[in-house]
């Protein structure tokens, strides 16, 4: 696996590549896949213009490895880079991490991962983080067989909507 995320990466589960901006709609797929799988699906607002946006305008606000297998796609992860104040240093923030149904149990998710550890490694950053929810066993099993460990400490807020625009007049 290589440790630039410029690079291309290969292994027996699959191969990992930076995403292009030919992949966006299949990124928005994997958006929809997952929001299904969260049984959130009527909660994705964005479109292939935010996406590319986001992912490759002027300023980008996030990166997108894509993992293939047997010439299709297989998965991907969105993450972003974060700042702690406590360590002085960035850190890696992912977003989000699906492998199709059909695609799991082949490394792909432990791959994507390792990936994303690299980057964060060869960055310099103090942490990798990301959220799970609750319910969902096989990813909070996956994310400990790793080493990953729960915060339990912290709870999660969340401003938008009206609330967001209430306290911002």
């Amino acid at each position: 696996m290589s440790d630039h995320s410029a690079g291309v990466a290969s292994g027996a589960a699959a191969t990992l590549r930076p995403a292009a901006p030919a992949d966006i709609a299949a990124l928005l797929d994997l958006v929809h896949a997952l929001a299904l799988y969260e049984k959130a699906p009527h909660e994705v607002e964005m479109t292939a213009p935010m996406l590319h946006e986001a992912l490759f305008g002027p300023q980008p606000l996030a990166r997108a490895v894509l993992a293939e297998a047997d010439g299709a796609v297989a998965g991907f992860a969105l993450f972003f880079t974060s700042f702690s104040t406590w360590t002085g240093r960035a850190g890696l923030y992912l977003e989000d991490l699906f492998v199709l149904p059909a695609a799991r149990g082949r490394g792909i998710g432990r791959a994507l991962l390792r990936h994303l550890a690299r980057e964060a490694v060869r960055l310099g950053c103090a942490r990798l983080e990301w959220s799970v929810l609750d319910w969902n066993r096989p990813a909070i099993d996956f994310y400990q067989s790793l080493g990953a460990v729960p915060l339990d400490e912290w709870t999660r807020y969340r401003l938008k909507g009206e609330a967001l625009a209430a306290l911002a007049a």
